[in-house]
């Protein structure tokens, strides 16, 4: 079963980091402050939205990265594949991407994550299983 807002909730707890929401600046979702063991989530979105959000900080926090930005790194690349896997079931992709016809967007609201973390999802199947 896939991880609720309210399971990673607790997964912080375990991992010593605190999670807070609170309003950001236009454009930024979330970050992870190594120093402070702190993933502040902007508290704008949608539910599903911060559990997607709530979920990539948590992969920054297990390895304690420090901020990388949202283009570099290969910290980066683990935290939003780390993502997709842990939030995307391969059944429930492959049920959602035959009843959709391959539309980004509806299947990535019936399986409840960003069409970010959707398509971390196809470029991981593109990359490892499809080749």
């Amino acid at each position: 079963m896939r991880p609720s807002y309210d399971d990673l909730l607790l997964e912080a707890m375990t991992l010593g980091a605190t999670v807070e929401e609170r309003t950001l600046q236009h454009g930024l979702c979330g970050f992870y402050w190594d120093r402070e063991r702190t993933i502040v989530i902007d508290d704008g979105m949608a539910d599903w939205q911060k559990r997607c959000v709530l979920c990539h900080e948590l992969s920054h926090a297990r390895y304690h990265d420090a901020g990388c930005g949202t283009n570099c790194s290969k910290a980066e690349r683990r935290a939003r594949k780390e993502t997709a896997l842990r939030l995307i079931s391969p059944l429930e992709y492959a049920s959602a991407e035959a009843a959709y016809d391959g539309d980004a967007f509806l299947i990535a609201s019936d399986l409840g994550v960003t069409v970010q973390v959707l398509n971390d999802y196809r470029m991981w199947l593109d990359n490892n299983v499809r080749a």
